[in-house]
């Protein structure tokens, strides 16, 4: 067997053994490609006896990252934002790369090289720290719209950094400001290049792709656009991760965004796995272990540092004690974008392989606190202010992944079915309790309001933490038959009394899951949601009559109010028919915000074709929005559109 082959064999077997670990631990899958790098690379097995010999094929993830960067970057976000974004996440950026590299130039006498471990360090992860933000439910709040703002601008700090460090390497005689100034000049020639492509090519080849539904040949035709602008850029001497990040903002606007998206998830996430397993190849395990205590130290020092530069300049920009030491905290470590540059940087031999080496062990550290700080930062805080002597009173409650009480009913699957069982439950004021396992979607009904949780509703310690051995009426609405039947097995090994209600796609199973304990299984479709609702709210003890009424206004308003579903990654973003769908998404209102101060009736969003489902203000829902309603700051509303009407919308209600 070829020795090539096999290597990559044991490596995916390797990897895929490590994520499994990893995420058992909630600990973030970078870490197990990292550590799968480690051990498969020259210091420990020596499987792979060279890592550049993937360098390439690594590369190629680092360009699709930066193209997914650049399809979820949002402008009017940032717009509006730009009070947080431009003063609290700029000042943080630059404050922190000055003082690390003059830390660094202690450290490698090279002032280049300092340069670049300042930026390096001054980066925290966007992807832990979201996620980590989203399954908590801390993602709408207050801290987390400021941890938010300094993500926004580091992120798009990487573009510059991709462009300075081959800068930095050049021997050349030119100096480097007629260096930058240069690659300013290509760089502006290649974004108006890419512009007109991405506004006079792009849709009519996209339009006919969608046309002929062809998956494979959409999926073909987004990796050769990431790829042709990447090689655009990096034929003008720029970087090619600059030209798919620019190729995604590009693409971002199109009404095939979301479709892009779903299309280019898989490759990304195989390349950049292999990307952090050829950065985990170049840890020198010998140079890690001998400098362990300044890797920790040094981890600490970067914490501290970045925690007081953040609280300092909230606090100037006057936000919430609360809130600014919350989001500094919560920023202490350096992200996967430190990974890539420090990728960058030895390419270009600005860094000593060894100082990489702790670079990244730092990297790893902190990433893997990063999921234990999140989820007890509020406690951490309320400590922090009582020894500082300050009133921790008005901090609000930590969001935590379990509830404190049982339920009076317990939805497991939150997906178009479960999100309409808790619309009736909640006209009717019967308290509910839902969990998922996608994080976007929970991210999107948390801020919207609901009442839902994350977690994998298969797992006995999850059903244990929200109560379903105490439950007495359990809804399990998932899609899969075979996976409801598992979930029916948890569900009653734990519970013997409750009432159980199963939707089924139809009657092939419905046995199997009466004999595994179901209650009741009830048929798939629109109507079939009516009927498990009937059933829920019967067992609640609403009257029969009331029950008919609510039906019956369904069936006559053509299930208006059944219309409209928060979009997880599992959602299908098929362009031909996506706008055909009606979506829910919630949007926060900060104090630039067009919309704050105003009256619907000011802002004339029927033009948009979207509506206005309900406001969410200091934790109160107001349904009833009338033409006297004014918008005020920090105020959550919730859009209901096609994709592309709820974007229009969220950007008109941020920047007019």
């Amino acid at each position: 067997m070829n020795s090539g082959f096999t290597d990559v064999l044991l490596l995916l077997a390797l990897a895929v053994v490590l994520v499994w670990g990893f995420r058992r631990v909630r600990l973030p899958a970078i870490l197990a490609y990292l550590a799968a790098g480690l051990i498969a690379g020259p210091y420990i097995t020596g499987w792979i006896a060279d890592p550049n010999e993937y360098h390439f094929v690594a590369e190629l993830g680092v360009v699709l990252l930066l193209f997914s960067l650049g399809l979820e970057f949002s402008l009017p976000k940032m717009i509006a934002m730009r009070k947080l974004v431009f003063g609290l996440g700029a000042g943080q950026v630059v404050i922190c790369t000055i003082l690390f590299a003059l830390l660094a130039v202690l450290l490698l006498d090279d002032w280049a090289a300092a340069f670049v471990v300042g930026g390096i360090v001054a980066l925290s992860s966007t992807a832990v720290v979201i996620k980590q933000l989203a399954e908590s439910g801390q993602l709408t709040t207050k801290k987390g719209q400021v941890t938010v703002s300094v993500l926004l601008f580091q992120d798009l700090a990487v573009v510059p950094m991709l462009i300075i460090i081959p800068l930095l390497a050049a021997t050349n005689d030119i100096s480097i400001w007629e260096s930058l100034g240069l690659a300013l000049l290509k760089g502006a020639g290649v974004v108006i290049l890419l512009m007109a492509i991405g506004k006079w090519v792009l849709p009519h080849i996209f339009k006919e792709i969608a046309r002929l539904r062809t998956d494979e040949l959409f999926v073909l035709a987004t990796l050769l656009v990431a790829l042709v602008a990447g090689g655009l850029t990096h034929l003008f001497g720029l970087s090619m991760a600059l030209g798919a990040f620019l190729a995604g903002m590009m693409l971002g606007e199109s009404k095939y965004k979301h479709q892009l998206e779903a299309d280019i998830r898989p490759f990304r996430d195989i390349l950049m796995g292999l990307f952090f397993i050829t950065v985990g190849m170049q840890l020198n395990l010998d140079v890690f272990l001998r400098n362990m205590h300044w890797v920790i130290l040094a981890m600490l020092v970067i914490g501290v540092v970045k925690f007081f530069i953040i609280r300092g300049l909230a606090g100037l920009m006057g936000e919430r004690r609360e809130d600014s030491w919350a989001a500094g905290l919560m920023l202490f470590q350096m992200g996967e974008f430190g990974f890539v540059l420090v990728s960058l940087a030895l390419t270009y031999q600005l860094l000593p392989p060894d100082f990489a080496s702790l670079l990244v062990g730092i990297g790893v550290f902190g990433m893997a606190l990063t999921p234990v700080i999140i989820q007890r930062n509020n406690a951490i805080v309320k400590k922090l202010l009582n020894w500082r002597g300050k009133k921790a009173e008005d901090l609000p409650k930590e969001a935590i992944p379990t509830p404190e009480k049982p339920s009076r009913v317990l939805i497991l699957g939150f997906g178009r079915v479960g999100q309409t069982v808790s619309r009736f439950l909640r006209a009717e004021d019967i308290d509910y309790l839902a969990i998922d396992h996608d994080p976007r979607r929970v991210q999107e009904a948390q801020a919207g309001g609901a009442n839902v949780f994350f977690g994998d509703a298969g797992r006995r310690d999850i059903l244990k933490a929200v109560y379903a051995d105490k439950a007495a009426l359990i809804i399990i609405s998932f899609a899969e038959d075979d996976r409801a039947i598992a979930v029916l097995k948890s569900v009653r090994s734990l519970n013997e009394r409750a009432e159980i209600i199963v939707r089924s796609r139809d009657d092939m199973k419905l046995s199997v899951m009466m004999d595994e304990g179901a209650t009741q299984v009830v048929p798939d479709t629109l109507e079939a949601s009516l009927m498990l609702v009937s059933q829920v709210l019967r067992r609640s003890a609403i009257p029969i009559r009331r029950i008919l009424s609510q039906l019956d206004k369904a069936r006559r308003e053509h299930y208006g109010d059944m219309h409209g579903f928060y979009p997880g990654e599992t959602t299908d973003m098929d362009p031909e028919k996506i706008d055909r769908l009606t979506f829910l998404h919630a949007v926060a209102l900060p104090e630039q915000a067009f919309a704050v101060g105003k009256k619907p009736r000011e802002l004339e969003l029927d033009d948009i074709k979207v509506k206005i489902k309900s406001v969410r203000r200091n934790d109160e829902e107001l349904t009833e929005i009338d033409d006297d309603f004014t918008f005020a700051e920090d105020d959550v509303v919730l859009l209901a559109g096609s994709p592309r009407a709820v974007e229009e919308g969220e950007s008109y209600l941020l920047n007019g």
